[in-house]
Parts: C-alpha cells; structure tokens; sequence
C-alpha cells in the first residue's frame, strides 16, 4: 500500500490531481475519497508528495525527491495544476 497526501497540484498526463487530493498507487490500495495514479513508483512521483504508509515513505526515499522537506501548508500558487 502506498498513499500520499499532495501538498501541491500534479499534472500526469492522463491525469491532473489538486493539492489537498489524496492519492494511492493502485485501486486496491486506495482508501474511500483517494484517487488512483496507476504506475506510480519512486522513478515517476513528483515533489510535493507526503507519505502517508510505510510504502509510501519507502518509495519517497527511494527517489529523487528523498530530502525534500515535508510542507506545513498548502500554498494558492501550489494548488494550481
């Protein structure tokens, strides 16, 4: 199970998600309101991804944004996507 809670808009074409959305790997690990990025891995995550698992923690450890500092807020300019 990887969940992750946006702190800023992300646009992955098919998909567009809004900060604030909450998003998990695949539909059998997404929890009731989350929206579902399917290929989402350590190579194809975007900043502004907080984990929410232990999966999720892993795969942001594993990639590029590893020492990104957790965001405190949600910001107008990071909201748009």
């Amino acid at each position: 199970m990887a969940r992750f809670k946006l702190t800023q808009a992300v646009a992955v074409s098919p998909w567009r998600f809004r900060a604030g959305e909450t998003v998990a790997d695949s539909q059998a690990n997404a929890q009731l309101g989350d929206r579902v990025w399917n290929g989402l891995s350590a190579s194809t995550m975007a900043p502004g991804m907080a984990p929410l698992d232990a999966e999720a923690t892993s795969m942001k450890a594993a990639s590029v944004y590893a020492n990104e500092p957790a965001a405190t807020a949600i910001s107008g300019a990071d909201s748009i996507g």
